[in-house]
């Protein structure tokens, strides 16, 4: 109806005006896709509101009508992020026709340009299909680039280790290197050895000195190359009885020992073992080598030899490690071990002498861990080779931090890398985009950016180049470690369904995976990794040569990624000479009282205009804003001030990195350097709403009497984000005008920014730090919101004897949660429980122990009643406790293994393992009859809130009406597990464990000379602290299982909780 009305009119045009009738359509070639004069409005104004727009800018086309005595002629300007010019229509009878005409001719000129796409809709970047992900993986995409989602990835090998030499029976040539080991305590002697292979090592390798970490000293290993060596058949062969030594080999275990003495016992003698989870059922040698290893001993009157055991592979790679013991049992081996002198007794008829040196043999304890570092640098040789074919000189050590993961347990991994290529990847992406596309608007580029770098994009792009096969996503297990050609005595079957060695075909995708253990590879080299880690190791990579070979490095590998990240220098000379000339006479002064601010002279004064200018502002013809350049501007501080806090704190690991630049690169942070500066005096626009919100702004930040709590409460106390806007603006101003020296702009900024945050002065967002306190410490934290006028939030801390509460409103949930924070924060802080930041570590220390040392260990010291008698003549338990606590009972624990569980049933403080049901029902209901729980003896209320919601105490003391079931399971952790759950039910603080050396002279002996002991801390809410300590193990887990199980143990005497075997 409309297209017809129109039509009609046009029969009256006068002689020169625009025939609607005859081109009032527009169509698409390649799609059809058809605007007509009377559409064509509707397009520009969709066109209009994908644009970015706030709440003191909107997008709305403007029209105009200009009467002429013959008509109309019809004026568009579209918002002044557009590259089009205010457009002027033909004339028409009508201002319905002018207007039509006018968005008529602009939809055409829009799509020429590209802004509207085939279907003259506005043009959306579309994410492209993920490389790296074969047509029949499309379907599980989902989750690519998270930590959610779990695949099945192959391991690359290094290639310069396969070959076949060996096989040659003529003479061979091979590379010769010398390993050198120097131990720093006097008179421990390690063997040299060489190397031999037939390729070369890389330079990082064959020039190596690392540090190998262990228990009680530390050795210096050296790699040098030796040159080229030519060997023979007969050298390439040795007899056994070329070496002379007193080194053995058990042919029943296969294990090395060190042969010490004869001793005075033989096969039929007692059998002296000890079992580490029964006692003995042998009663001699002969019958336990028959019964455990089914050996049949011809010589049983022989005396036995006392042999040392060889000690067990230890990743010496990383400090880490060295007070970890990770003993790993042996089957065969730890039934007879003599806790007295740490010996083996073995028959002579089953050790075959090997004749080796003692240093020899120290020397192969070190092999595993050295030759593993070597092949580590050989596998960052081979990616730096893929990356780039010419002589790189990017060093192995930084592309080996950059594919090694945190799970690895080094003293290094791709997170701070990960971090700082993150921001590089942004800004050469952002530089690009930028210089390629000048008529594009910021909406459309932030589009395009976010679809490059994305997690999902770069792990297609990471697949594509197959980094996901030299990630290094686990720890380095030493007993696993195989020379070239050799089979592991300790397998690892591959349970998964692909037969090959390198996945190729659909990648298996796990989104819950209770069963698999991320990192770990089978003997196929298969290990299913996170998603994520792959986009993670992309953007460390990107780092990496940043840091070795600068910008130019980077971005040639993304490049080789296949990201179009190119920085062409005459793209940069087209930029700044295509840059429109600006009218900056009439603001020639502003110009320049701007320039003496920043310390810095533009060449063209137009891009500092342009920099200045927000959307609001109509007055020029050019139509620009500063837009484009803050899109710019965003990228280029990032990477200034990433690469800043990168190179400045080196010691500071990855994640308060992150928080040091999120503090720093931020929208408040920024717009408070322009309050500080004043250079939001100098923005140009035409909003008086703006200007007002400017203004209030200013002076709330020159109120320096308000407290912080208030600061956060006052919604105009948020800095608009115009502030913010212009300060990166400027920073891509002036990029452009310095053809894109980083350092020119850094020298600008510095300044201006300064002081830039520090770990000593970073303080994080108040319920960011209220929750890392809570879980640190171990206290519940309860979020509530109400909805209303302003949003109301509730925030619930409960401590140990005492629950906080704070309500605080604000315009939005996270300035209400950051207000109620702030105010609990200032709370913990007068309870003594908030270490302030600037303390010194003794002081944290002191904090964070003192209290505790100070804490009474017994759960009745601080009831102010006497404990109820029976009323029976008999003395109840409760009663003998209470009485114990007049004076110190001296109480003998052996320190083997179940020697403090026998202390405690001694005193019927524990149940018995092996006692009946019936009897730990009586020994739990006779203590119920007298204290039902914890909090009867005491003459205090628990804390409740004054809102209608119920408080922890209240919880808390529902719970405590009868035993919670608390199944524990058996495996290791399942003792920890459970006790971490039954606090949670029960709303109680966190059990805190406290691990301990115990010397060789109180320990069970072990192949590393001592072993661990661990201390249960639980503080019951409103309550006192219950400590208990487990045996003795050689691993920490283990003796935190055991303290965990007593605690267990001693809550269900108390009637707590009730024990079941899951």
């Amino acid at each position: 109806m409309d297209e017809t009305a129109l039509n009609r009119e046009s029969e009256d045009l006068l002689p020169g005006f625009f025939p609607v009738k005859d081109t009032n359509e527009y169509i698409v070639g390649t799609t059809g896709a058809k605007v007509t004069a009377a559409s064509s409005i509707a397009v520009v104004v969709e066109y209009c509101n994908k644009l970015p727009k706030n709440k003191y800018y909107t997008t709305r086309p403007l029209f105009e009508s200009i009467a002429h005595s013959d008509g109309f002629e019809g004026v568009l300007t579209l918002p002044s992020s557009d590259v089009l010019p205010p457009l002027r229509g033909p004339k028409a009878r009508s201002k319905k026709a002018a207007k039509q005409l006018v968005c008529f001719d602009a939809c055409k000129k829009l799509h020429q340009l590209g802004v509207l796409d085939e279907s003259l809709r506005p043009f959306v970047v579309k994410p492209q299909p993920l490389p790296g992900i074969s047509i029949k993986t499309t379907a599980h995409s989902d989750g690519v680039g998270t930590t959610k989602r779990k695949e099945l990835h192959d391991t690359t090998g290094v290639r310069a280790f396969y070959g076949t030499w060996a096989l040659e029976k003529n003479v061979v040539k091979l590379q010769g290197y010398r390993l050198k080991f120097s131990c720093d305590q006097v008179g421990q002697r390690y063997c040299d050895f060489v190397l031999l292979i037939d390729a070369t090592l890389a330079i990082e390798a064959d020039n190596l000195d690392i540090d190998l970490y262990l228990h009680d000293k530390m050795v210096k290993a050296s790699v040098s190359p030796c040159g080229l060596l030519e060997l023979g058949v007969q050298q390439l062969t040795c007899e056994a009885h070329d070496l002379r030594n007193v080194v053995v080999l058990a042919v029943h275990t296969g294990r090395i020992y060190t042969a010490l003495h004869a001793v005075d016992l033989s096969a039929n003698s007692t059998f002296d073992g000890v079992s580490d989870k029964k006692e003995t059922k042998f009663h001699t040698f002969t019958e336990y080598f028959e019964n455990t290893h089914g050996i049949v001993l011809r010589h049983p009157s022989q005396p036995l030899l006392a042999v040392k055991p060889n000690h067990k592979p230890h990743n010496l790679l990383s400090s880490k490690f060295r007070n970890e013991g990770n003993h790993v049992k042996t089957n065969g081996d730890t039934s007879h071990v003599n806790n007295g002198d740490s010996c083996v007794h073995m028959p002579p008829e089953l050790l075959i002498p090997l004749n080796l040196s003692e240093d020899i043999l120290r020397a192969f304890y070190l092999f595993p861990s050295l030759m593993h570092r070597i092949e580590t640098l050989m596998l960052a040789s081979q990616l730096r080779s893929e990356i780039s074919n010419d002589d790189s000189n990017i060093s192995s050590f930084l592309i080996l931090e950059a594919i090694t993961t945190l799970r690895c347990s080094e003293d290094f991994s791709m997170e701070r890398l990960e971090l700082l290529g993150d921001s590089v990847l942004k800004y050469a992406v952002s530089c690009h985009l930028f210089l390629e596309s000048p008529d594009k608007d910021e909406g459309h580029l932030s589009s395009s950016r976010a679809a490059i770098i994305s997690n999902a994009a770069l792990y297609g792009l990471g697949m594509e180049r197959k980094i996901q096969g030299y990630v290094r996503d686990a720890a380095f297990d030493p007993r696993r470690w195989l020379a070239p050609g050799q089979l592991s005595i300790h397998p690892v079957p591959c349970n998964c369904s692909v037969d090959s060695e390198v996945v190729t075909q659909d990648i298996h995708v796990l989104e819950d995976t209770p069963i698999v253990k991320i990192g770990q590879a089978c003997d196929k080299g298969h290990r299913w990794m996170c998603s994520k880690t792959i986009s993670d190791c992309v953007e460390a990579v990107i780092g990496a040569y940043y840091v070795g070979g600068g910008l130019r490095a980077a971005v040639a590998v993304l490049i080789w990624l296949g990201v179009d990240a190119e920085i062409k220098e005459e793209l940069i000379v087209h930029t700044i000479l295509s840059a429109p000339v600006k009218n900056c006479l009439p603001k020639i002064g502003v110009i320049g009282m701007l320039e003496a601010k920043l310390g810095y002279t533009f060449s063209l004064k137009g891009l500092l205009l342009e920099a200045l200018t927000h959307p609001s502002q109509r007055e020029s013809a050019e139509r620009y804003s500063y837009q484009r350049l803050e899109f710019l501007g965003d990228a280029v501080l990032d990477i200034l001030i990433t690469r800043h806090l990168f190179n400045s704190h080196e010691d500071t690991d990855e994640g308060e990195l992150t928080d040091l630049r999120s503090a720093s690169v931020n929208n408040e942070n920024f717009a408070q350097v322009a309050v500080k500066h004043k250079l939001h005096q100098f923005l140009q626009h035409s909003c008086r709403s703006l200007a007002d919100q400017i203004t209030e702004y200013e002076n709330s930040l020159e109120n320096s009497s308000m407290e912080k709590i208030e600061l956060l409460s006052d919604a105009a106390l948020i800095g608009p984000k115009v502030l913010g806007d212009i300060i990166e603006s400027i920073a891509g101003a002036i990029l452009i005008d310095a053809k894109l020296d980083l350092d020119v702009v850094w020298g600008v900024f510095r300044p201006l920014l300064s002081p830039i945050v520090t770990p000593a002065n970073l303080e994080l967002p108040p319920f960011r730090e209220l929750l890392e306190l809570c879980s640190k410490n171990g206290y519940f934290l309860e979020t509530n919101f109400t909805d209303g006028e302003k949003i109301e939030a509730t925030l619930l801390v409960q401590l140990k004897e005492k629950l906080i509460v704070r309500q605080s409103c604000g315009k939005s949930k996270k300035d209400a949660k950051a207000h109620a924070a702030s105010k609990l924060l200032e709370d913990l802080e007068k309870e003594g429980l908030l270490i302030p930041k600037n303390a010194g570590r003794m002081q944290q220390l002191q904090k964070q122990h003192g209290g505790t040392a100070n804490r009474c260990n017994n759960v009745f010291d601080a009831m102010d009643t006497q404990p109820p008698t029976p009323t029976s003549g008999k003395k109840s338990d409760a009663s003998k406790i209470i009485a114990s606590l007049d004076k110190p009972v001296h109480v003998p624990v052996n320190t083997s293994r179940g020697g403090p569980r026998a202390a405690l049933q001694g005193e019927g403080l524990l149940i018995p393992k092996n006692a009946s049901r019936t009897q730990q029902l009586q020994k739990q209901g006779g203590t119920a009859d007298l204290c039902n729980n914890l909090f009867d003896a005491m003459d205090t209320q628990l804390p409740t809130t004054t809102s209608g919601n119920k408080s922890y105490g209240s919880k808390i003391v529902a719970s405590l009406d009868k035993p919670v079931h608390v199944p524990v399971k058996t495996s290791k952790g399942g003792p920890r597990a459970a006790l971490y759950e039954f606090c949670q039910k029960l709303e109680w603080p966190v059990p805190y464990f406290n691990s301990v050396k115990v010397e060789p002279s109180c320990a069970k002996a072990t192949p590393q000379g001592f072993s661990f002991a661990s201390t249960v801390i639980l503080s019951i809410t409103n309550s006192d602290v219950i400590s208990l300590t487990g045996d003795s193990f050689a691993d920490k887990k283990s003796t935190m299982d055991s303290a965990a199980l007593l605690m267990l143990q001693e809550l269900q005497r108390w009637g707590r909780l009730q024990v079941q075997e899951a």
